[in-house]
């Protein structure tokens, strides 16, 4: 896990494993939706979310390009965008794939105004 929004493409030409700027041809858009959201979270927007193992990873405004975080060959995030023209960005919301119960209520409070500015653009 980690705490940033991705969006399209996630799959790049040259398949490299990671850093491949995978540009679409609606990227100011999905950029504008991903830091719709990532600019009210107070995790996201400062673009350090300070994962255990990963404690250097860093994304600029909390956004990233799917395919230049790292390549993901087939996913739906891009299938959905390319057959059925549905704008998708991805949101990682915390660290923890599985965060204990007793967390829940600040990961609402983390996401709240960031769900419905994105919900405003939309």
């Amino acid at each position: 896990g980690s705490v940033v929004a991705s969006y399209p493409y996630d799959d790049s030409p040259t398949h490299k494993p990671t850093g491949v700027y995978s540009k679409s041809a609606d990227d100011e858009v999905f950029k504008y939706l991903a830091k719709a959201y990532a600019s009210h979270h107070p995790i996201m927007r400062t673009g350090k979310p300070d994962c255990p193992g990963e404690e250097g990873e860093t994304f600029q405004d909390g956004i990233t390009n799917g395919a230049q975080w790292y390549d993901v060959a087939g996913g739906m995030q891009d299938y959905n965008y390319v057959w059925a023209n549905c704008f998708e960005i991805t949101l990682e919301l915390s660290c923890c794939k599985y965060p204990p119960t007793s967390e829940l209520q600040q990961e609402w409070e983390n996401n709240r105004d960031s769900l419905l500015a994105f919900i405003e653009k939309v």
